[in-house]
């Protein structure tokens, strides 16, 4: 998939998404166990590990290319990464996502405040019908201090995606993400050494776990929103959703209600829609340039 056509940054997107829910599935099967800081640092150095072979591979003839963008985004990385420890370890994995999924709802606002980008009638409808979902799942509970990390989570899950359309296109995704995390990792160290608690291991396989599939969504959120406009493919992140209830259903015996069932629906149809609607008008484009290059033969 290019990622370069509304239809494929969305199906990239909603794999991406996928990959994204089992990261939290391995972060909630942790549990408070594993000290924050000390998690979060194991998951890096994880993360790093893995990326360095194919960043060698990749290396770019320009190193310090985006550095300064790579810092901003890995240091927003960690914040992100405890916002989400806090928060699953305090919510059902359904509910903390459903409010996740207020992140794609500030990437139009936010595209449109700061890139000025264009959101169109039938965009708008989607993040609408998206946020509506949320809503109907959610169907508003008591704030608690996973709410509002959920929340924070969103806000800078919702930054860290639009800054990606700033990075140069012509650096390897790979090399990329790779300086985006060692970035992180001197804040990172150091937090965990503030924290002060004696190393636990048994987090390791979760944080080894979770390490590879926040890779998988992070290669899937820059292939997905480097070619096309954040607001037109950005309720393609709500698919998670049902990732999440079906997941929390079979792993943690969340239940799936009507509520669930039906605010799924405002957010998956609308992603069904916006691929139908990009499939169509290609195979519009792709017949007017046969029609022009058969008068141009004539």
């Amino acid at each position: 998939m290019s990622g370069r056509t509304i239809g494929s940054a969305i199906f990239i997107l909603v794999l991406g998404n996928l990959f994204a829910t089992f990261c939290d599935v391995f972060i909630k099967l942790a549990g408070s166990n594993v000290p924050i800081f000390q998690f979060t640092f194991m998951r890096l150095v994880m993360i790093c590990i893995v990326l360095t072979p194919l960043a060698i591979k990749h290396v770019s003839s320009d190193c310090f290319a985006g550095f300064k963008l790579h810092f901003i985004r890995g240091n927003l990385w960690i914040l992100a990464s405890i916002l989400l420890i806090v928060s699953l370890s305090e919510l059902p994995l359904a509910t903390a996502n459903a409010v996740f999924y207020i992140a794609p709802i500030l990437i139009v606002l936010f595209a449109g405040i700061f890139f000025k980008e264009k959101i169109t009638l039938g965009v708008m409808c989607a993040a609408l019908s998206g946020f509506m979902g949320v809503l109907i799942i959610l169907r508003p509970t008591d704030i608690n201090w996973g709410m509002i990390s959920a929340v924070l989570f969103a806000v800078v899950l919702a930054t860290n995606s639009l800054l990606i359309r700033k990075l140069p296109k012509e650096q390897n995704l790979f090399f990329g993400l790779f300086v985006m995390h060692l970035c992180a990792l001197p804040v990172s160290a150091g937090l965990m050494l503030w924290e002060a608690e004696p190393l636990n291991f048994d987090g390791f396989s979760y944080a080894m776990g979770s390490a590879m599939c926040s890779i998988l969504y992070s290669l899937a959120c820059l292939k997905g929103y480097r070619y096309v406009a954040s607001s037109q493919v950005s309720s393609a992140e709500y698919s998670g959703l049902v990732f999440a209830a079906l997941l929390g259903w079979l792993m943690f015996g969340e239940s799936i209600d009507v509520f669930l069932i039906i605010g799924t629906l405002f957010i998956i149809l609308p992603l069904v829609l916006l691929s139908h609607r990009d499939m169509k008008k290609r195979k519009a484009e792709e017949r007017l340039s046969v029609v022009r290059a058969q008068l141009d033969a004539g």
